[in-house]
């Protein structure tokens, strides 16, 4: 019977005394997410803060140098060249800070902080030279866009709250705008109140739209690096295999000569004496290190997995055997055209952890059969994993393939483990007396839990990354039952992955 990870009925999810460490992490609520969103808290370096604040300085300090020397507009110059300066000063002080630590990592706050700054004096010159009235009134969008493509929520809703209680501002008190002289230009409030709306909205928007792009940039490099360290984990393994079948060549030699050595003491020893008895021990000890040594250099369809070549059936055996021994039926075959034998394949770290994750992927969610059959034909080599389950669902098989994408329920296995131990703990004394000499009644049946039904939507992603740097192609689609099934049939998924016969086949 296949061992299952059980979870009893009766007792809350809640209860458990490991999930409740895990819940909320995996998705435990509907809005859990907002609690677990991406730790973007290195914020900008200091040196980026600095010159783009330069940039803002040139462009503020040209805008007035033309609206007073070309257009003579009647500005409060004084008053402009203040909020200039104070943003000056700021840098300059930004600057002598970059050169004291430099090399100092971005920080988060300090990020928020000169965003912050950058706001108020832009709502400071905007109120000086007609407020929302101003057409540069847009530039109020810039640092919320940059805080949220660099900072945590927080800050980043700081940041808007902001901008919003500065066109709030801009809407009641700011002086008339400039004009030429003589000439007094005063828009009705519905234009301003219109022009505070587009802007409110043009911050929401895109402050949100580089949100959501900083965030998925973020999730796909951290599923990049999951894949990096699953294949240099994968090239260890397979590095320690080819170390281990050499120092078992080498090993030998030296082992044959103990043996003739311990034999020869053997003989010249006392018999059933301690001299024999040590010398019995050796040649004892030196037969078994033999058989190890033996295993370490034994042939690829004998099953060892430290080969770089192995049979087409035997790859498949190996992906297939951890799950053997269950309550699902594995079936593996080859199929070769003309009826010629399998070829040999290489054992590349990528095809084993890729197929090991199609075939476990399969066995959680199949019911009782999967298939893993390989086609081998003319011009290519295609292996396929069937299962008999409720297939991919449609709105996840158009995505399929992107990382942090899953069907699974979030933290089914840690509850259902955490069901187990605590079942194993109440059948650890079965039908034990309780007070007053009556027996405990016994647990109720245990419902069974498949162990990995609880992922994040990584497995599939890697499996894919890992399998198409090899040359393969990844096909996904409804198994034996078809896309659309009789009754009460399940349908099932079939998982294909395709490679021209040279970037997988040994040359014989």
């Amino acid at each position: 019977m296949r061992a299952r990870l059980v979870y009893r009925r009766g007792v809350s999810p809640t209860q458990d005394p490991l999930s409740s460490q895990f819940v909320d992490a995996d998705g435990g609520g509907r809005f859990s997410g907002w609690r677990n969103l991406s730790p973007r808290s290195r914020g900008l370096s200091l040196r980026t803060l600095v010159i783009l604040r330069w940039l803002a300085i040139a462009g503020q300090s040209a805008t007035i140098f033309v609206a007073v020397a070309w257009f003579h507009f009647d500005l409060p110059l004084w008053g402009c060249l203040a909020a200039i300066a104070a943003s000056v000063a700021m840098n300059l002080n930004a600057t002598a800070r970059l050169r004291r630590n430099e090399g100092s990592t971005p920080d988060g706050t300090l990020t928020a902080a000169h965003l912050g700054f950058d706001i108020l004096q832009l709502s400071i010159l905007l109120a000086l030279t007609g407020g929302l009235q101003n057409p540069f009134c847009l530039l109020l969008v810039a640092p919320v866009t940059v805080a949220a493509a660099s900072l945590p929520a927080r800050q980043a809703v700081l940041m808007g709250l902001m901008v919003l209680a500065a066109a709030v501002g801009l809407f009641f008190f700011a002086m008339p705008l400039p004009w030429q002289a003589g000439t007094e230009l005063e828009l009705p409030p519905l234009y301003r109140f219109g022009t505070g709306l587009a802007l409110i909205t043009g911050v929401v928007f895109t402050a949100a739209y580089a949100w959501r792009v900083a965030a998925d940039a973020e999730k796909l490099e951290l599923a990049l690096a999951t894949t990096q360290d699953v294949l240099q984990r994968e090239q260890r393994l397979a590095a320690l295999g080819g170390l281990a079948a050499a120092a078992a060549h080498e090993l030998g030699t030296p082992l044959a000569t103990i043996q003739v050595v311990a034999r020869e003491l053997l003989r010249a020893s006392v018999k059933d004496g301690p001299a024999a008895e040590d010398a019995a021990l050796i040649l004892q000890q030196a037969e078994r290190c033999r058989d190890i040594l033996k295993q370490l250099s034994q042939q690829p369809e004998e099953g060892d997995s430290a080969f770089a070549e192995v049979g087409l059936k035997a790859l498949l055996e190996e992906v297939v055997e951890p799950h053997r021994g269950f309550d699902l039926a594995f079936e593996v075959k080859v199929r070769t055209a003309s009826g010629e034998a399998a070829p040999r394949v290489r054992r590349l770290p990528e095809v084993v952890h890729g197929l090991s994750t199609l075939v476990e992927n399969a066995a959680d969610f199949a019911n009782s059969r999967v298939r893993v059959q390989a086609i081998v034909d003319a011009g290519f080599i295609e292996i396929e994993v069937v299962d008999d389950g409720p297939g991919i669902p449609p709105d996840i098989l158009p995505r399929l393939g992107e990382p942090y994408v899953t069907s699974r329920p979030q933290g089914k296995a840690r509850r259902a483990l955490a069901a187990q131990i605590a079942a194993s703990v109440a059948a650890a004394a079965p039908g034990r007396k309780g007070r007053k000499g009556k027996k405990t009644p016994p647990a109720p049946e245990p419902e069974t839990i498949a162990p990995s039904q609880g992922g994040m939507g990584l497995g599939f992603f890697i499996a894919r990354t890992l399998l198409e740097r090899t040359g393969g192609r990844v096909y996904v689609g409804a198994g034996d039952g078809g896309p659309t099934p009789a009754r009460g049939q399940p349908k099932g998924a079939r998982v294909a992955v395709r490679w021209p016969r040279p970037a997988l086949e040994v040359p014989s």
